[in-house]
């Protein structure tokens, strides 16, 4: 038996003939640990040990290598294998310190960067322009001296273009981005925390918008984790449904109560809810649960039934195992006779039944063709829907003699069979609906699972992860290994390109294989947009996918601290549907930082181009430093706000992912931004030039330095302003639609922040006076102002009209490029990151080839010494005595011998069976873990040494000796 692997559990027979274990990096757990990345600080005391060891032996050794040039040369593929050297630990170490930047993050910046430079650019030209066009109209042209008591008046000028360069930096600069970012992340976390999602990454929320792939756990996620009987054939009658009470004979259903109640463990009972409303809580073995449930369905009690035989007046008790696949109980009657209860595999236990209760309660003779009728007409439809069939019998035997109860063969056999029933672990009534959203949406839903692959096809077609007639696979891990590496155990990443994007699910699973599924998915480069893959698990063993994949849910209830610790999302109420809400709130981030981006950068060329042309043109801005600081204000803060809350809608789940390369401006939010752009500067250059005209009022144009703010550029801010409060309507769609109010309403943040800002911008207007620059305007003017800002909703129709596929000149913008996606850390992590098998398997044969090598090495001394050393080495082809003891290891798959490991309890005993019956795989490393990854190495011995090819490793040794 495996220790590792049953840390917790306690001997229920005294049947163990022998232990064999693994320990450190060579156990499970071991292995589990060295995916995650644990270990490194027991290597880093390691090598502080051995620092002072290295320090006293170094002369030693280097006079060891001066000596044994050949055992220096063994040693350094070993290290090179174990590590590398200290400068490739020190790389590693530093890696594992740099926190990855996401996505969105290295989008954001790549774009701010972008459009702070331009901005830069705008603000010192508008500088030079205003100093060189004041200079030469004041000292060439009008041929004034710059005379010393003036000093301050040019001075004061110089300082006015200066803070309008600095303004139109300003407003040119989207430091409301990270607010933006910030506002959206932290609003999702908390309404994703009402939808049962605890985020422990912020990153995962826009990571998993753009998820293509999700690799989800069957037991607990995709069904209920609580085993119900749902089908019984009892009395000669198949039931598709709990049969009614009275429909079962009194005797019939007295015998199926005890066999129940008295043949499974005592500490396994149902609990009543812990809560109103709740379902019974099931304690212990789930299946036996299962069975529990069933007979309060039959509205008995197995409890009375175990007060009246406690568990120390059982008589004799063979515990369920991998030979017997059974369980059976023997107790004493009151008479002095025994009667003995058994339940297990159907297929198991009917063979060693010889009668069966008829529909009367009394037994029938139960033929072998009797059998394969009922396996035909009962067995097999029950596992075709996915049902664990068991059957439940009994026995009795007289007092005198005694049965030998050692010999089991005679005992467990010429039993009566009383029922046959079959138990499902339930798919949770939302599953399917949820995961046919996700397939709508564009992800791919994966099943992987230690169960057996029948029941998980079948759990999978009631999911709808399968369909049939579609082109799909459904492999076992033994299989999926088989086809995923070479000859020599390597994993190919072209092999599981082959596999991956037809396969759906992936049963008889290890832990290995699934953090192998997940690496290769996102390693792949068969398609063009990269995969994103989100993993759910709950168990310690799933521990290395939810670190790999780039979302991972851990499980909130049915959790390990392990599992939960390596995933970026908990979920709290262990349900799959709860993850189609991560998507929608995912993808929503990603809107809502689009939709804030749609509205800043139309602000942001808007008043660069203004200030920048109305300082060149008048040597004045029409928008003043404050005024340009309170828009900077409502573009940045307030939009922010009311931009990133917009709930997410079921509409987000009917497009494809946008994949990580996905830009954040679209062609379209250009056509918006440029076609919004062109309507308000248009009309407010219209109102610079012939505003005073329209309105009956003194110009504001060529204004000496310390004037009174004009009505004429009060009104040009105010419709500037008003035209940015009803462009944030429209900024609501990103995707050309036409209905901007559609759902207004149901963000109340939005609704105050534009109803909270158009009040402060009458209070500005009407009292800020000469601070902000503005005159009160009369109800005409604001009516104006108004209708003016109102035309941008219905610019916003026209530009709708205006097909995107005809503007070929418009980019995308916010994209990353190839390089720039994957960070430096992330490739660094992919390059270190070596299967453990893989590490294990190189390990074993450099140490089989050294251990050769000396063998070699040694019989060539002694020969040499018998004859001469000269005829010794001249004849190399005297050497192949070793080889006819230990021939070169040949390393493939054996097939007929598969040895997956498995965490899953339920299925511990089938696999147990297979490795007792299977002869063990010889392995020349006893240390190798190679198996461990469904993998058996075995040693062919048809070839030997000598015959090794001329670039082979011992080859190559014995050259160089």
């Amino acid at each position: 038996m495996r220790i590792d692997s049953l840390v917790g559990t306690h001997v229920m027979e005294g049947s163990g003939r022998m232990v064999v274990t693994a320990v450190g990096v060579n156990s499970q757990t071991g292995i589990i640990f060295t995916l995650l990345g644990a270990g490194g600080e027991e290597e880093e005391k390691k090598d502080k040990k051995g620092k002072m060891q290295d320090g006293n032996m170094e002369n030693s050794q280097n006079k060891a290598k001066q000596q044994d040039g050949a055992a220096a040369m063994e040693m350094q593929p070993l290290k090179s294998a174990e590590g590398g050297d200290g400068d490739d630990k020190d790389k590693k170490k530093a890696n594992m310190h740099k926190k990855e930047k996401s996505v969105l993050q290295g989008k954001l910046t790549k774009l701010a960067v972008q459009i702070g430079k331009a901005g830069l650019v705008m603000s010192a030209i508008t500088v030079i322009i205003l100093v060189l066009y004041f200079a030469i109209e004041t000292f060439v042209i009008n041929k004034k001296q710059w005379l010393p008591e003036c000093t301050p008046v040019y001075v004061q000028y110089f300082v006015k273009f200066f803070i309008i360069g600095v303004t139109v930096l300003v407003v040119a600069v989207p430091e409301g981005l990270p607010l933006a970012v910030t506002i959206s992340l932290a609003y999702s976390v908390k309404k994703m925390m009402k939808d049962n999602n605890l985020v422990r990454h912020l990153d995962a929320c826009e990571t998993m918008g753009n998820a293509t792939a999700i690799c989800s756990d069957k037991t607990g996620t995709l069904t209920t984790n609580r085993m119900t009987v749902v089908q019984a054939y009892v009395g000669d009658v198949h039931h598709k449904e709990i049969p009614d009470p009275e429909a079962i004979p009194a005797k019939t259903l007295e015998l199926l109560v005890n066999a129940i109640a008295v043949n499974s463990a005592y500490t396994t009972k149902i609990l009543p809810p812990e809560r109103e409303g709740g379902l019974p809580r099931q304690v212990g073995n789930k299946t036996e649960c299962g069975l529990l449930g069933f007979v309060l369905n039959l509205k008995q009690d197995y409890q009375p039934v175990r007060n009246l035989i406690p568990e120390e007046k059982l008589y004799k008790v063979y515990t369920f195992n991998s030979v017997r696949k059974s369980m059976s109980t023997v107790i004493k009657m009151s008479d002095g006779s025994f009667r003995m209860y058994s339940k297990g595999a159907s297929e198991i236990v009917l063979k060693k039944c010889s009668r069966i209760l008829n529909a009367a309660g009394e037994p029938r003779i139960f033929r072998p063709r009797d059998r394969d009728e009922m396996v035909k007409k009962v067995i097999e439809p029950m596992a075709c829907d996915g049902l664990r069939t068991i059957c439940i019998a009994y026995r009795d035997f007289s007092s005198s003699p005694e049965p030998d109860w050692d010999n089991e063969n005679d005992i467990l056999t010429d039993l009566t069979c009383i029922c046959v029933v079959g138990i499902e672990d339930p798919v949770r009534p939302e599953v399917p609906e949820a995961i046919r959203k996700c397939q709508r949406a564009g992800i791919t839903v994966r099943m992987v699972t230690g169960d057996n692959i029948n029941t998980a096809r079948a759990i999978a077609i009631k999911c709808g992860i399968i369909h049939p007639g579609e082109d799909f696979l459904c492999l076992e891990g033994k299989e999926f290994n088989r086809r995923i590496r070479n000859e020599k155990g390597e994993i190919e990443q072209e092999r599981i390109d082959k596999i991956w994007p037809k396969l759906r699910v992936l049963a008889r699973s290890s832990p290995t294989d699934k953090h192998t599924l997940v690496k290769g998915i996102i390693d792949s480069t068969q398609v063009e947009q990269r995969q994103v893959v989100a993993v759910t698990g709950d168990g310690t063993n799933d521990g290395p996918a939810l670190k790999k994949a780039d979302v991972g849910f851990a499980m909130g209830i049915a959790g390990t601290d392990v599992a939960k610790e390596a995933s970026d999302i908990i979920l709290t109420d262990d349900n799959f549907s709860s993850i189609v809400k991560a998507v929608m709130w995912g993808r929503n981030v990603y809107d809502s930082i689009s939709k804030f981006l749609q509205f800043q950068l139309t602000v942001n060329v808007v008043a660069v181009i203004v200030a920048f042309t109305g300082a060149c043109i008048t040597q004045d801005s029409p928008l003043k430093a404050v005024q340009m600081l309170w828009v900077n204000l409502i573009m940045d803060t307030f939009a922010s706000l009311a931009l990133a809350t917009e709930p997410p809608t079921e509409s987000l789940l009917l497009r494809k992912p946008y994949g990580r390369n996905k830009p954040l401006i679209s062609r379209t939010m250009m056509k918006n931004i440029l076609g919004h752009a062109v309507y308000q500067l248009t009309l407010i250059f219209t109102l610079l030039f012939i505003g005073e005209q329209m309105f009956q009022i003194d110009s504001g144009r060529n204004a000496p330095l310390h004037s009174p703010p004009s009505e004429h550029y009060t009104i040009i801010f105010n419709t500037f302003v008003m035209m940015q409060l009803f462009n944030e309507i429209n900024a609501r769609k990103i995707h050309g639609e036409r209905n901007v109010f559609d759902g207004i309403f149901r963000n109340p943040i939005f609704c105050t922040i534009v109803l909270g800002t158009f009040a402060i911008q009458i209070v500005i207007v009407q009292f800020g006076g000469k601070p902000f620059s503005c005159s009160p305007l009369e109800l005409d003017q604001w009516m104006w102002c108004i209708f003016i800002g109102l035309g941008e909703l219905v610019w916003g129709q026209v530009i709708a009209t205006i097909p995107t596929s005809r503007l070929k000149f418009l980019k995308e913008a916010g994209r990353l490029t190839e390089k720039e996606e994957v960070p430096e850390e992330e490739l660094n992590e992919d390059v270190e990151e070596i299967d453990h098998a893989e590490r294990e398997l190189r390990r074993g044969q450099i140490l089989w080839f050294r251990g050769l090598n000396r063998i070699q090495t040694q019989i060539r001394v002694v020969k040499a010494f018998r004859s001469s050393l000269y005829e010794g080495l001249e004849k190399p082809e005297s050497r192949t005595s070793i080889h006819n003891f230990m021939t070169h290891p040949e390393f493939r798959i054996e097939d007929s011998q598969p040895h997956i490991p498995l965490i899953d309890d339920t299925d511990l005993e089938e696999d147990t069976a297979v490795k007792q019956n299977s002869s063990p795989p010889s392995s020349l490393n006893k240390n190798n873990s190679a198996i461990d990854s469904g993998i058996n190495l075995t040693t062919d011995t048809s070839k030997s040494a000598t015959s090794s090819s001329p670039g082979s490793p011992i080859h190559s040794l014995e050259t160089s000796l």
